[in-house]
């Protein structure tokens, strides 16, 4: 058999996935190479990821060289993927997660409540300043791009007294010495398919689906749906703060959710079980459409509504 060909992205954590999954392909015998892609997203660095508005930022460039057939899988962050794929691809696999909530790291600070009046806290997410905001208006909350040790070198240098990762970053990495709090998803839901990987590859290609089924994790797709079909109710946008956390609850899916307005001044949660992950995660983000999720997303985007489909690393 031909050696198998991962497209990845050039950051650490993206290689760190990568090679992980070419790990456990290797154990399986298959012969793995590894390509980097560089994305839209990995050449913005000096914008705030809100701000830039591109469909697909992190993942466009990979797909296009899975369909000219320079690679045969790539390994996404789940939560970088559009929530509806083009039909030339299909998610073959979504690994079995690792923790999806966010972490409060911090040199001098355990945790959220302990950080002073108008302490400097860096996360360039919407979703997570929404939450802060709402929960710690009195904090400054500054922009804060690039990789995991990039941001952790600037929390030790001292530019912030505490920024926010995700938790399951800094595990894969090796990177928790800083980590000083689990925030509970209460205080921040995290964003849709956090903390899960996604393996694509071409529709159709029945063969390269098997090899790769033993990756699949039936838990970790279930929720995963669910939470994507809430994103994808609510029109997924980068603009507007979106969280979702659903988990398996004594054999059926619990989803908690919110939509928020950017500068935290209103913030809409629900929750609810089912055993269909779309429908549950459908329920939910009409609910919240119709409790005044829909006039913050009319309010941001204008009458035009929503660009469906698009999410965005954090």
């Amino acid at each position: 058999m031909s050696p198998l060909r991962i497209g990845s992205r050039g950051s650490q954590l993206a290689l760190w996935q990568a090679n992980h999954i070419a790990a456990l392909l290797r154990e399986r015998g298959h012969e793995i190479e590894i390509e980097i892609i560089h994305t839209t997203g990995d050449k913005i660095t000096d914008v705030a990821l809100a701000n830039v508005g591109t469909k697909g930022m992190f993942t466009k460039e990979i797909e296009d060289a899975l369909a000219a057939g320079r690679i045969d899988l790539a390994v996404h962050s789940l939560k970088d993927l559009p929530t509806e794929i083009a039909r030339d691809f299909e998610i073959a696999a979504i690994t079995r997660r690792e923790d999806p909530r966010d972490v409060f790291c911090s040199l001098g600070y355990a945790g959220i409540d302990e950080l002073p009046r108008g302490g400097r806290i860096g996360t360039s997410s919407l979703r997570r300043q929404a939450q802060l905001r709402a929960f710690r208006p009195d904090l400054q909350i500054h922009s804060l791009r690039g990789n995991v040790d990039t941001r952790l070198r600037k929390l030790q240098s001292g530019e912030y007294d505490a920024i926010i990762l995700a938790a399951a970053g800094i595990t894969r990495l090796g990177k928790t010495e800083l980590a000083r709090q689990v925030i509970p998803a209460e205080i921040m839901c995290p964003a849709a398919g956090q903390g899960a990987l996604a393996i694509e590859i071409r529709s159709g290609d029945s063969s390269l689906r098997r090899h790769l089924g033993f990756l699949d994790d039936a838990v970790a797709r279930a929720t995963t749906i669910c939470e994507r079909a809430l994103l994808n109710k609510l029109g997924g946008g980068c603009q507007v703060p979106i969280g979702a956390l659903a988990e398996m609850r004594a054999g059926k899916l619990h989803l908690d959710a919110i939509v928020a307005r950017p500068d935290g001044t209103q913030l809409l949660r629900d929750s609810d079980d089912g055993e269909n992950a779309v429908q549950l995660g459908e329920a939910v983000g009409e609910r919240l459409l119709r409790r005044g999720g829909h006039a913050i997303l009319e309010e941001v985007y204008g009458h035009q509504g929503p660009s469906l489909g698009m999410t965005i690393q954090e």
